[in-house]
């Protein structure tokens, strides 16, 4: 029994998916997880299913049949992106995490660079985010994008181009330190370097949606968001300085 339990190896990284009705995307999207973690030790992929009304809970249960390192979890209702996604860092046992969404225009393959990058920083870098190229989404979407990244830099400075790109890499702990509210995912460069850390960015290449629909459009993306970017400005501002603790 010992040596049976020696045998099972705590996963190194944490894939967290939040998925609403993605039933078409999912069975491509975690075995592609899989293939982009294969030669990386062990890992866990955890699919959170936010409140879906499709076929996405049965696709998920049969998906963990001949997937152990699959873990899938639902949301009664539908609670939001942000909330899926701290549902599934809360639930993760590896140190560090990364995050994709769940459409699956999000390429696993760029993991890897992710997790790189984040490694190689050290202590002082808390993220390492995802910045989208040839953008797979309609003329319409990249203008919503294209409005609220606008309306987000200006107000923030946050350096970052492109908060809504999915696909990103941190430490399980820097995340759970963050203040939690709606919409969290959206200001995660910003709130990361108001805890002291610094934020790494990757260049990927974004793909088109196979099936579906997307679940958010510029009311959710903008205007919705207002009140807690200026939020997010606020604890900026009375962020003076981050302590630096020594043991004596």
């Amino acid at each position: 029994m010992a040596e049976q339990a020696s045998l099972v190896q705590a996963p190194l990284v944490s894939v967290v998916v939040p998925a609403r009705n993605e039933a078409g995307n999912l069975p491509a999207l975690v075995d592609e997880i899989a293939a982009a973690l294969a030669s990386r030790g062990p890992f866990e992929a955890i699919v959170v299913d936010d409140g879906s009304n499709d076929a996405t809970p049965k696709v998920l249960a049969e998906l963990k049949r001949t997937r152990p390192w699959l873990i899938p979890l639902r949301h009664a209702v539908s609670c939001g992106q942000s909330a899926a996604i701290r549902t599934g860092v809360r639930a993760a046992t590896a140190p560090v995490v990364a995050t994709l969404d769940g459409d699956g225009q999000n390429d696993p393959t760029f993991l890897p660079a992710a997790l790189d990058a984040l490694a190689a920083g050290g202590a002082r870098v808390g993220l390492v985010a995802g910045q989208r190229l040839g953008r797979k989404d309609t003329g319409f979407k990249k203008i919503q994008s294209r409005i609220a990244n606008a309306v987000r830099g200006r107000v923030l400075g946050d350096g970052t181009r492109d908060t809504g790109c999915g696909l990103k890499a941190f430490r399980r702990d820097v995340f759970l330190a963050l203040p939690y509210f709606d919409a969290l995912h959206r200001f995660l460069p910003a709130l990361v370097r108001r805890e002291g850390f610094e934020v790494g960015l990757i260049d990927v290449v974004d793909r088109p949606r196979q099936a579906g629909v997307s679940n958010y459009g510029l009311w959710d993306r903008l205007w919705v968001g207002i009140l807690d970017l200026y939020g997010v400005w606020w604890l900026i501002r009375r962020r003076r300085q981050v302590p630096e603790v020594t043991e004596l």
